[in-house]
């Protein structure tokens, strides 16, 4: 027990566990919260394994020990493809008792995430969450308050700021940033995604039906436990699994699909990863109160002009996608300013970061993309979703992120959530 910090003591009364005599305390409790050993093998669980979490079992730097799925179709597939000696439950409170597991891996639909990155940054463990990294932005609040009280090593799955060409672009996100960064295009900025850049692909594959008509359960799902903290609804299977996008209950859409994957770079770079926009405008057709619909155009305003235009639908010709006073930039890195790849080859290199997880949760230090940028580049995705919902021009208030002026669209921030299922 001398070893146990008040602190950590307090940690264990969190999770129940009872007496030091007999429990089993994860490794970097007993550590620390900053420990891992550079010599000990990073475990993983996977939380969610029906689509991308499947796909997500195995990666580089870290062993699969547990998966968790509350379809039980889900979970003997993925028990059977991990193999012998992986532990498969369908509730995700018995992963993360586990002492054997360094990192969850949180790929449920969006509705999910926050509540159990919280609960895993509760119990010791490092985070790898599934974008959009929250629903709502109540949930972005309280989880990166989560993961930065227990020192919890948290990283978004979107790469497009570090890594790969920047979706249908034709260019790295590298040389755009260095280009902003040092003045070339003017100030301030318009932002356009589009067509052009690939965003409306998912549009109108994940828009949800008005015609839903209660169907009993299958065996194998246990659709409370599916539902979680989201509304109570009547099963239908096209509110769950793949095409469950297609409600405001657990997702937005394409929006909420995709959004985060090309928003995330364009907030890097621009800089504005410790802001948020002022104003947001949406330019679209009724919304269901339930299932996501069409939309034609979504503008985020930043209190210094700039501006970020997603175009729900192709808008025709080839818009630039960075415009400013001094300049355009085209797809294909195609530009009216002379020159500009081997400008931006001549520019120093934007600071670096550790763009490896395995790396992060060994050092202990901060992913590039983490709980902080990686909120307010979601926030962008809950503001636009929520102005797409209401259909008028929302003014916000980055430093508080709450609206201005505005309950009705302050109460879909952090609408509340079923008791049951919070920890």
């Amino acid at each position: 027990m001398s070893l146990l910090t008040s602190s950590r003591r307090a940690f264990l009364r969190r999770v129940g566990w009872g007496t030091a005599s007999w429990m089993i305390v994860p490794r970097r409790v007993l550590g620390g919260p900053r420990y891992t050993a550079p010599s000990d093998e990073l475990t993983k669980a996977v939380i969610g394994v029906g689509g991308i979490g499947r796909r997500h079992m195995r990666y580089e730097g870290a062993r699969l020990v547990a998966v968790c799925d509350v379809d039980a179709g889900h979970l003997r597939a993925a028990a059977a493809d991990a193999g012998r000696g992986v532990f498969a439950t369908a509730d995700h409170r018995e992963v993360l008792a586990r002492s054997d597991v360094d990192i969850v891996h949180v790929a449920t639909p969006p509705h999910w995430h926050a509540q159990i990155a919280i609960e895993a940054a509760e119990a010791g463990k490092d985070v790898w969450c599934e974008k959009p990294m929250t629903h709502t932005i109540g949930d972005g609040i309280r989880l990166v308050q989560a993961v930065q009280r227990n020192g919890t090593i948290f990283r978004l799955n979107t790469w497009f700021r570090f890594r790969s060409e920047f979706y249908g672009l034709g260019a790295e996100v590298a040389p755009l940033k260095k280009l902003v960064q040092h003045g070339v295009f003017g100030w301030p900025l318009r932002v356009r995604i589009g067509a052009a850049t690939g965003f409306d692909w998912k549009l109108d594959q994940w828009v949800g039906r008005t015609d839903l008509r209660p169907q009993p359960v299958p065996p194998e799902l246990d659709y409370d436990r599916w539902l979680g903290p989201a509304p109570f609804k009547p099963y239908h299977p096209h509110r769950v699994h793949g095409s469950f996008r297609g409600y405001w209950d657990y997702d937005a859409g394409g929006l909420g699909d995709m959004g985060q994957h090309y928003l995330d770079p364009v907030q890097y770079i621009l800089g504005k990863d410790d802001e948020g926009p002022v104003v947001v405008i949406a330019d679209a057709p009724q919304q269901h109160p339930d299932a996501v619909g069409t939309w034609r155009r979504i503008t985020l305003r930043y209190a210094d002009g700039c501006e970020i235009v997603l175009d729900g639908r192709d808008v025709g010709g080839s818009p630039p996608f960075i415009e400013g006073p001094e300049g355009k930039l085209y797809k294909g890195f195609r530009s009216s300013i002379r020159d500009v790849r081997r400008i931006a080859a001549e520019l120093p290199d934007p600071e670096p970061g550790v763009t490896d997880f395995a790396e992060a949760v060994r050092t202990r230090r901060r992913f590039v993309l983490n709980e902080s940028n990686g909120h307010r580049s979601c926030t962008l995705v809950n503001l636009a979703a929520i102005a797409l919902r209401l259909r008028r021009p929302l003014r916000f208030d980055p430093v508080a992120q709450r609206f201005v002026g505005d309950e009705e669209a302050n109460r879909l921030l952090d609408p509340p959530a079923r008791s049951r299922w919070l920890a």
